[in-house]
């Protein structure tokens, strides 16, 4: 048997602010807008297939709380550069973060409008070489 994944599912307090962030960072449109929580899906046609983002509501009250033990590594896609991409991810609203890593890093760690981690690696793989 074999899995493939649906979903990454966003706790926020203000689910709107994370879609949206989300929404205008991946240039993917938001597809579901309930109560109950906001959807996000690629572009047709994307590899991702029917992968997507699903941004739920917490309690009032309920913060994040220390680093995400799981986060998104992002590379700019063919004709743009990790510094144009940095300078519109922060227009968006994600702040720099320290989490650890070297000044060296061949990443930048980032945090959308709920403190949510996530990498803008500067080269092509993974690994960020």
């Amino acid at each position: 048997m074999a899995l493939r994944f649906s979903a990454l599912s966003i706790d926020a307090a203000d689910p709107r602010a994370v879609a949206d962030f989300w929404s205008s960072a991946l240039g993917w449109p938001i597809a579901v807008d309930t109560e109950e929580g906001i959807g996000l899906v690629p572009e047709e046609g994307a590899p991702l297939g029917d992968f997507g983002i699903v941004v739920l509501p917490v309690p009032p009250g309920e913060g994040k709380q220390g680093k995400n033990r799981l986060h998104l590594d992002l590379r700019p896609r063919a004709g743009s550069t990790a510094e144009e991409e940095l300078e519109r991810l922060l227009g968006l609203g994600a702040t720099r973060v320290q989490v650890g890593q070297p000044g060296d890093a061949p990443w930048t760690v980032l945090a959308d409008p709920e403190g949510n981690e996530f990498c803008l690696l500067h080269r092509g793989d993974p690994a960020g070489t």
